[in-house]
């Protein structure tokens, strides 16, 4: 069974890919620290921000360990600064 993840990127993840989300299939059961995973394989340049990115799925800040269901909306924050 596919599992559909739509993934919505801000900041430093959305200048790595240059657009504001992605869309993942995966074959198993996933948690968000595993999309996180994937995004740091695709993009390595990323892994200073593994450690003090926070994790929102489906409009709620939730954990790493946090288990997706097909069709969640993952977003992933890092630090931002500005003003």
């Amino acid at each position: 069974m596919s599992m559909k993840i739509t993934v919505k990127l801000f900041a430093a993840y959305q200048e790595a890919y240059d657009k504001p989300e992605l869309i993942f299939d995966f074959a198993t059961p996933v948690t968000v620290s595993e999309v996180l995973d994937k995004i740091l394989q695709e993009k390595p340049e990323l892994k200073q921000w593994r450690e003090v990115t926070r994790f929102g799925v489906n409009l709620e800040f939730v954990q790493g360990n946090t288990l997706l269901n097909n069709g969640d909306e993952v977003v992933l924050i890092p630090p931002v600064s500005g003003g």
